[in-house]
């Protein structure tokens, strides 16, 4: 008879033993462990399972510890881990020390790992330290004492300072303080030709300045890569200044003018009122002569008197300008 438990049993013990081994491989990377064991790195089993439960990626931490042991160097597990829980870039801080090392340059996993968690490139600062940047500046404007302009162009060659990394300033730091010390330069000359004469001046006074104290590089050497002559600045703030008094006078000008105009209708105004008094008093003349002699307080020959001096004066007038004289009853009629 066939035993079916027979069957059955075998088959879920092997299913049973493959889930285990499932388990065991997820949790036990064991081709990283073969490779840290083949070269020369002792990682225990317990701390890879202790990597996983505590959600770091083992090969994160054990490629290169393997990389730091084959180059020489003795980095402790636990650091490595500890560094990459903090968020640190594990992988970069191992090259940094290898370069450093065959660079011959001091520096340990403490201060590595620092200028890596205070987000600089370490591995790039050594390569630095190494292999000197060049930073090359914008066009700076700045203005000699004779009022010309020059613009100038710098190249500066710094080299990465490992001690100062954690805190120092960066690269626009340095570019702010050349571009200041090309436009101190400048403009304490007192020509722009001097300036061109000898633009290693320039190189000078931004080198005995300093200005890479604070910052995280050295300054190795300043050149001027070019120098032009831009605008005759001193010329044109002379010329905005003359249109501006230019202006001002104008309006002085319209001023008086105004006021001038103003004054010659106040005084016409002032003329035509003592003319129209001056009418209406000739015209008040007539009716007092008239009344006059209805009351009798003129008399006929006094009116004819009176007349005739009127007549002469007229004649007299007349005379003064050229026309003939009026006949002297034409003037009593």
């Amino acid at each position: 008879m066939y035993n079916v438990t027979s069957v059955i049993f075998p088959t879920v013990i092997g299913i049973l033993i493959i889930i285990a081994l499932a388990i065991v491989f997820s949790l036990i990377p064991v081709r990283l462990w073969i490779a840290a064991r083949a070269s020369g790195v002792q990682v225990r089993i317990s701390q890879l399972i202790g990597m996983r439960i505590r959600k770091v990626v083992p090969a994160r931490i054990v490629n290169p510890l393997i990389k730091a042991t084959k180059a020489g160097l003795f980095v402790p597990l636990d650091k490595l881990e500890a560094h990459y829980l903090a968020g640190g870039n594990v992988d970069k801080v191992v090259n940094a020390l290898i370069a450093a090392q065959r660079a011959a340059i001091p520096l340990d996993f403490e201060r590595a790992s620092a200028i890596d968690l205070a987000g600089r490139d370490v591995l790039q600062a050594v390569q630095m330290s190494v292999n000197p940047k060049v930073i090359e500046t914008p066009i700076i404007a700045a203005i000699a004492k004779d009022g010309i302009e020059l613009r100038a162009k710098a190249r500066v060659t710094v080299r990465a300072n490992i001690d100062r990394l954690v805190g120092g300033a960066g690269e626009e730091t340095i570019i702010a303080r050349i571009g200041e010390g090309i436009v101190t330069t400048v403009g304490s000359s007192p020509t722009h030709s001097a300036v061109l004469e000898n633009p290693d001046s320039i190189s000078q006074t931004v080198l005995n300045k300093g200005l890479d104290a604070g910052t995280a590089f050295e300054i190795l050497s300043i050149d001027i890569a070019d120098v032009d002559v831009g605008r005759n600045i001193g010329a044109q703030l002379q010329i905005d200044q003359a249109e501006a008094d230019k202006k001002i006078a104008q309006a002085k000008a319209e001023e008086r003018r105004a006021m001038a105009v103003a004054q010659e209708q106040e005084n016409q105004a002032e003329v035509q009122g003592m003319r129209a008094k001056v009418i209406e008093a000739e015209a008040d003349v007539p009716r007092a002569m008239a009344q006059a002699l209805r009351d009798g307080k003129l008399g006929v020959m006094d009116y004819y008197n009176m007349q005739n001096v009127i007549s002469d004066t007229q004649m007299r007038q007349s005379i003064s300008h050229g026309a003939a004289p009026a006949r002297p009853d034409e003037t009593q009629q």
